[in-house]
């Protein structure tokens, strides 16, 4: 018994002593020693851009470039970027998590928490070529005599992810007298995840493209190319699952994540795009689109609209051509690239000069000019103009177009600006 209290009395003593101060630090102030050095990860198949200064804008002489994009100085704070565009493997990927969890609720594969709450549980496989399965899930189906393929068929239009985000920056600016948990600053959302595969037909009147609309996105040979038919809202809901996966993987591990995946600003776009090369027209440098042997160095409609010329009719797989001095392929033509940046024709002129963009989530009932999203790079279908790093387009967002896809950024901040130069030899 007096061993025990003596041991009890010898571990008060040292948690009363580790309360007063630092071990060790003989009453110097030696700062937080709780927190370990910490890296961050690198996700598979992204880069790092470093945080610098740039002339953002026009870089060439013309007057549509000179007066809805002015060149104007900025500053970004580095990230990590996907190195390609997001391939239509990739985000199957995301439209099979979307089928699979739908599935899941309606066959109630679930699992009790120790809170008393209910998670769905994968550790159950599903047999979707069972017919009991099938009925269960017949909400899911397409029967085989409406199809138009003659077979049962996952109904694309069935599967909705559905996700809720709290808005930090509506909530700083707006939330003084609310707390920053209020529902109020946290909005759901209820997105179709699948892409629009039929934008090859739709958007090419006395064109025969069925081919390609019907094979495009689930046919393994394109598995690598880069997805399309996503809008605006779809690349957001893929950015959130994204997210939640991330996160959720690393938190069994126990390990800490540090920011969340997002469509990139216009500004970070461009940067990225640059590549280092401040005021060069093209990502590769330029003035030229063609290098010393004559091959061009992006996809997109050369010459009076040979589009094969240049080694792809449509698109091309997302790791084709060289990549930027950043390690970015295709960050000029192929597919165009949402942006998460509103599109106003004055907008260089209104925002910050560290980290600019101008967000904007508009409504259902604004007006159609509310509804416009930057899109930069150019696709397979642009003429070179299209391909300048400085160039602005916009889309609406809840369109989707068969040459406008995405790659997505997660931001870390940085204590303070690394080297580049020893950026780039990594």
């Amino acid at each position: 018994m007096k061993r025990t209290s003596l041991k009890v009395l010898s571990l008060a003593l040292l948690a009363l002593a580790t309360s007063c101060g630092e071990r060790g630090s003989n009453g110097q102030l030696i700062g937080d020693q709780t927190r370990l050095n910490y890296k961050p990860p690198v996700p598979i198949g992204m880069v790092y851009v470093p945080s610098g200064t740039y002339k953002m804008g026009a870089s060439d002489e013309d007057i549509r470039g000179r007066n809805d994009a002015t060149i104007h100085t900025v500053q970004i704070v580095g990230f990590y970027m996907d190195a390609t565009e997001i391939s239509n493997q990739e985000y199957r990927q995301f439209t099979n998590y979307v089928k699979d969890s739908i599935a899941r609720t309606i066959l109630q594969y679930v699992k009790d928490m120790p809170d008393g709450s209910t998670r769905l549980d994968w550790r159950k496989n599903i047999n979707w070529k069972d017919a009991d399965i099938q009925d269960q899930l017949a909400s899911m189906y397409t029967q085989a005599d409406q199809s138009g393929w003659g077979i049962k068929l996952i109904n694309a239009k069935s599967l909705v992810y559905h996700y809720e985000a709290f808005d930090f920056g509506n909530a700083s600016r707006n939330g003084a007298n609310k707390s920053y948990s209020d529902k109020a600053f946290t909005y759901k959302y209820d997105v179709p995840a699948y892409p629009d595969t039929t934008v090859w037909v739709r958007q090419y009147s006395y064109s025969y493209n069925e081919p390609i609309s019907r094979q495009y996105f689930w046919f393994q040979s394109f598995n690598t190319y880069p997805v399309v038919g996503v809008n605006f809202y779809q690349c957001n809901a893929f950015c959130n699952w994204r997210t939640d996966y991330w996160t959720s993987e690393r938190d069994k591990a126990r390990l800490y994540t540090e920011g969340k995946f997002k469509l990139p600003s216009e500004a970070e776009w461009e940067w990225a795009a640059r590549g280092g090369r401040n005021e060069a027209p093209y990502p590769w440098g330029g003035p030229y689109i063609i290098n010393k042997k004559g091959c061009y160095l992006a996809n997109f409609k050369p010459q009076r609209g040979n589009y094969s010329a240049d080694g792809g009719l449509y698109t091309v797989p997302v790791d084709k051509y060289a990549a930027n001095d950043y390690g970015l392929k295709n960050m000029a033509g192929n597919v165009a690239e949402w942006t998460n940046s509103a599109f106003f024709g004055g907008a260089y002129n209104q925002v910050a000069d560290i980290n600019p963009e101008i967000r904007f989530s508009p409504k259902a009932t604004d007006p159609e000019y509310l509804k416009r999203k930057v899109v930069r790079g150019g696709s397979w279908r642009d003429v070179s103009y299209f391909l300048q790093v400085g160039t602005r387009d916009y889309e609406f967002a809840d369109t989707a177009k068969a040459y406008i896809g995405f790659r997505c950024i997660i931001n870390h901040v940085e204590p303070a600006l690394r080297n580049r130069r020893a950026i780039r030899k990594q």
